[in-house]
């Protein structure tokens, strides 16, 4: 009796796993994580393009080595690329361009603790990030992984060095510049310079064909300069605000702004003493000159709600050690200003986000490029995760989902100058592409990992999260890379 039914079991077993085999050779026939085909189909997908345009299809993408050859009308039918050797069903999916981040840093530490490079890589590549501008790393360390992804060897996003240019006089500001080419930097970044440092910086970096990305502070150049000087981005926010100021920003006596605290906290309060009228005319001004701007809304939002910023539901598994270490406050840390933070402080920077989001949307509806980047890694933003949270925000913001796809994707390309190449599925385009398993366009949160809790047949689950990123052509499981993600973190958390 026994034997009969273990038999029955062992019976019943394989025709379950038969099914389940078939199931997934519907889904994808001849597919395996971290590798490129020389032909590669995506079958009967809802195509969200990021071009600005509703979501279109279903259609079929087919990808030949790293670049798409075709988009087209989906063809009827299961059996309609049987005779194929690799193919991916994209029955229910959505397909959109690789998501772009202009603003990320690769870090190896964290709060003096090693922090390893995949972990990073699988973050971003599993939220669907697929091209990554560095914009302040180790910069020997990262040409060598910036190789590496270019030849496939890592699972990583395409990277983008941009490199530190500055100096104390105008000629060492221009041999900074030509450092950074003969180093093969792909862009410049610059901070607080004086006016005749900046100018000589942007001069020397238009010579040699470099985009310049700004990281504006309370400094002698501001918005006024980015338009003059020809600055291709303007990172965060400050520099805007400033330039329509009527005079300096009214700072207490004792206010130093090499104290992260008294920086932050008064940063709280800048955009309500811009004048609107002269603001106005800074936002023409900066669409005239063609400066785009990467808000970054992500990396300040701990200083409106600090709890919430504290106690992100993804920490739990995703969280590295040293990452969560830095994230304290910490005067010697970077961005770890919150001490004592109060109910005033975060009042302020509520206001200050109202006022903020308003002109980045006023600026988007003169026709200045709006960017995404997260900044992740600093102020409790997880790399990957971040960067959805941004989306959301330029949502809060005012704008479309449609154009808020569009800021990660094709304005992003644009300007990292490589909008004929990168931003959208379209033929002639690299095959940087990602599948959804619901509509990012009816909720971002879909595009988290953690995905969405809902509720069916009485039961609870879990909808959402990136299915499938292929990035240069090269197919990743996202899930698998998020666990990934999680066992680094468990091995960390044990040492």
């Amino acid at each position: 009796m026994y034997r009969v039914k273990r038999n029955i079991f062992i019976v019943f077993s394989i025709f379950v796993f038969t099914v389940c085999v078939n199931a997934f050779q519907v889904e994808t026939k001849g597919i395996s994580h971290g590798h490129r085909y020389d032909k590669l189909i995506i079958r009967n997908a809802t195509l969200i393009d990021g071009n600005g345009t509703p979501a279109r299809g279903p259609v079929d993408v087919i990808i030949k080595n790293d670049t798409i050859s075709s988009v087209r009308r989906a063809r009827s039918g299961s059996q309609a690329y049987e005779k194929e050797n690799h193919v991916i069903d994209g029955s229910g999916l959505y397909l959109l361009p690789g998501l772009i981040n202009i603003h990320g840093h690769i870090h190896d530490s964290r709060a003096g603790h090693p922090l390893p490079f995949e972990y990073i890589y699988n973050l971003w590549l599993g939220c669907g990030i697929t091209t990554v501008r560095d914009v302040g790393s180790n910069t020997d360390k990262t040409i060598e992984e910036r190789e590496k992804s270019r030849k496939g060897e890592i699972a990583a996003p395409r990277i983008f060095l941009y490199m530190r240019a500055g100096g104390r006089t105008p000629e060492e500001a221009r041999k900074s510049v030509q450092e950074i080419k003969k180093a093969g930097g792909d862009g410049v970044k610059i901070f607080g310079l004086d006016r005749d440092i900046m100018k000589a910086v942007l001069e020397e970096a238009h010579k040699l064909g470099f985009r310049v990305a700004h990281h504006v502070g309370v400094e002698e150049t501001d918005a006024w300069d980015d338009a003059e000087f020809g600055t291709t981005s303007i990172e965060h926010w400050y520099g805007v605000p400033d330039a329509a100021l009527k005079g300096s920003q009214n700072f207490p006596y004792w206010y130093n702004y090499s104290n992260e605290s008294h920086r932050f906290r008064y940063a709280g309060r800048l955009w309500r003493e811009a004048d609107p009228e002269k603001l106005a005319k800074v936002l023409k001004t900066l669409k005239e000159a063609e400066v785009a701007w990467c808000p970054t809304f992500v990396i300040y939002e701990s200083s409106r709600d600090f709890q919430r910023a504290r106690t992100q539901p993804w920490f739990d598994e995703y969280l590295h050690p040293a990452v969560r270490e830095y994230f304290k406050p910490n005067p010697k840390h970077h961005g770890s200003y919150q001490w004592n933070w109060t109910t005033a402080d975060e009042v302020y920077w509520r206001e200050n986000y109202r006022i903020w989001m308003n002109a980045v949307q006023k600026f988007a509806n003169l026709g200045g490029v709006v960017g995404v980047g997260e900044d992740a890694g600093y102020i409790y933003q997880l790399y990957g995760f971040s960067l959805i949270r941004e989306l959301e925000l330029h949502q809060e913001a005012g704008f479309h989902p449609i154009d808020v796809i569009k800021h990660a994707t094709e304005n992003n390309a644009q300007t990292l100058g490589m909008e004929d190449k990168l931003g959208r599925v379209r033929k002639g385009y690299l095959a940087d592409l990602i599948l959804v398993d619901e509509n990012p366009l009816e909720n971002f949160k879909f595009l988290y990992p953690t995905g969405v809790l809902d509720i069916k047949d009485g039961k609870l689950i879990k909808r959402g999260g990136v299915k499938w990123t292929i990035k240069d052509g090269i197919v990743y499981n996202a899930p698998k890379l998020m666990e990934n993600v999680k066992k680094i973190v468990k091995e960390a958390e044990l040492k």
